[in-house]
């Protein structure tokens, strides 16, 4: 056994020889960041060993060059004797959540009720027609609910008055899971590997910090928050009800959780009234989850003329085609590249992020910071302008090779040991193996769609609208989406962005409970394409990573 101190936490943990950092770390309760959950090629999980350690340490996957000497992945340093290591953590200050998205309009008929009886003076709180329980007093005009979108990367939640049908505070956070895993197959990889308990526990925590936080700003108890609706993909649902989501990531991709029924509140520790109870909606299938389902229901979805295709882009890039009245709906394994992960420089579109690139008139890039600082990363949305840009200018030529010879960018592309590097800023740079990432993200979503269109007999062009949902969506351009490859260019002109619908989507069902029923009709009458059992997704994954 070998002992490995972290500081500046100043935990220790004894682990056989040969066992990561990482590992140890994870024994010693510290947390390391590492979205690709010990891959060895997101780059998030660097540490650093001082003095003589190092000759303790074995490291299998070097880190970044520009990195420093005594800096090594956690991820892929396997210890031999006894080290200290000290952690590095990236502070991202001012997080860009997106809370807000495209909702239909909804009565006032919430699933929960309350009935005061003056005799007793009691209030008989139902949900339907169970009764929950009773309340001392009159409290009907106590009547809180919240809604919760349980994103990948993101956590946002709103307390709603039941009585009003009014947003009353909202907060949003960081989900803690994607500081172990980034995206859900690496997050169902980790829950296998007996990370289930530390997934759930995280959320949990985190939710009900965000439910005390909502609840200080709207002044109320959070003992009188009733019902709950928890939007997210299916593993997410499966993780928030402590529910191991193995089964999601083989196959013949089981689901436990369907959607379309209530868990207990108190089950999985959640901070609202001791009765209260929690909704998770109808899910599609394994990997189009409740998410999906409240944007469907969001934007109208099922009810629009002609052919529209709706697009959740993230790390899970999930697609639902309605084409006159036929609803179809697939996901394909986009990766955290969008989330700016995966990427050399990449972040959270947090202070420092650079998330907009443009070509000014002059032929300078222009860079819009969050914050208005010194660069100190890329964020999806950026990275996105910026191949878009590199692109149109042919820096980047349609294999994905960066080129700067003949073009505008020549001064700004370097050779280094590690390959070709486009240099934004002094702190930041874009890789070729960053734009490789962009190429495996963008192409799946494009085969994904190109596919999807096909089992439907439409072609781009049959397109009367497109609308991308989510968070990170929202942020988007609807020109580098088509440069990029992304979209179709007969998508040009129509496409919309509609937001957080997840969040949206889950509101209209906390505020009228008839709206249940009637999504799960929809979600029953989907069709879902298996994409990975499709033998031409192949051959559409290659020619769509073109750009």
């Amino acid at each position: 056994m070998v002992t490995v101190r972290f500081l500046p936490d100043n935990r220790s943990a004894s682990i056989e020889q040969g066992s990561t950092i990482l590992e140890a770390a994870r024994q010693a309760g510290v947390l390391i960041e590492a979205p690709c959950n010990g891959a060895g090629h997101c780059a998030k999980c660097l540490v650093r060993l001082p003095g003589d350690d190092l000759a303790n340490v074995v490291v299998h996957v070097d880190a970044p060059v520009d990195a420093g000497p005594d800096m090594v992945l956690a991820c892929h340093s396997h210890v031999f004797g006894d080290v200290t290591v000290e952690t590095v953590q990236r502070e991202e200050t001012g997080l860009q959540v997106q809370c807000a998205g495209q909702a239909g309009d909804v009565d006032l008929l919430p699933y929960i009720t309350k009935n005061y009886h003056a005799g007793a003076d009691r209030t008989a709180v139902l949900a339907g027609d169970r009764l929950l329980g009773f309340e001392q007093g009159d409290t009907t005009t106590a009547t809180y609910g919240l809604v919760v979108d349980i994103g990948t990367t993101t956590l946002v939640a709103a307390v709603v008055d039941l009585n009003s049908g009014a947003e009353l505070a909202g907060a949003s956070r960081l989900n803690p899971q994607s500081l172990h895993a980034q995206d859900v197959l690496s997050r169902i990889r980790f829950a296998a590997d007996g990370g289930l308990e530390v997934l759930h526990r995280e959320l949990i925590r985190e939710l009900n910090a965000i439910i005390a936080e909502a609840a200080s700003a709207a002044t109320i108890p959070a003992d009188r928050i009733y019902e709950a609706v928890f939007s997210g993909n299916t593993c997410m649902l499966h993780l928030a009800a402590g529910i191991d989501p193995a089964p999601l990531g083989r196959h013949p991709f089981t689901l436990v959780i369907r959607g379309g029924c209530h868990i207990g509140a108190s089950d999985i520790g959640l901070a609202i009234a001791p009765a209260g109870i929690v909704y998770l909606p109808p899910v599609i299938s394994a990997y189009v989850g409740a998410d999906i389902s409240a944007g469907m229901l969001a934007s109208g979805l099922a009810d629009l003329p002609g052919n529209t295709l709706f697009i959740d882009i993230g790390t899970n890039g999930e697609l639902a085609l309605a084409a006159d009245g036929v609803l179809l709906a697939s996901a394909t394994a986009a990766g955290p590249a969008f989330e700016g992960m995966n990427i050399s420089c990449g972040m959270r579109a947090a202070v420092g992020a650079i998330e907009r690139v443009e070509l000014a008139p002059d032929g300078e890039l222009e860079l819009g910071v969050i914050g208005a600082v010194e660069p100190a990363g890329i964020c999806g949305s950026g990275l996105m302008d910026l191949v878009a840009v590199l692109v149109e200018q042919g820096a980047i030529l349609p294999s994905g090779k960066l080129n700067g010879s003949g073009t505008l960018f020549a001064d700004l592309i370097e050779k280094t040991d590690a390959g070709s590097v486009f240099r934004l800023s002094r702190r930041v740079a874009f890789s070729q193996k960053d734009v490789r990432q962009v190429q495996l993200s963008k192409g799946a979503i494009r085969a994904g769609i190109e596919l999807l269109l096909e089992r439907a007999g439409l072609g781009p062009g049959d397109l009367d609208r497109v609308l991308i949902a989510g968070s990170f969506g929202y942020h988007l351009r609807e020109r580098s989406l088509i440069s990029i490859g992304l979209l179709p260019p007969e998508a040009e002109g129509k496409v919309a962005f509609l937001g957080n619908t997840s969040r949206s989507g889950g509101e209209m069902l906390l505020l009228d409970h008839r709206l249940r029923p009637q999504l799960q009709d929809v979600v029953e009458r989907v069709t879902v394409v298996d994409l990975a059992g499709d033998p031409t997704f192949e051959r559409a994954f290659m020619a769509a990573m073109k750009f």
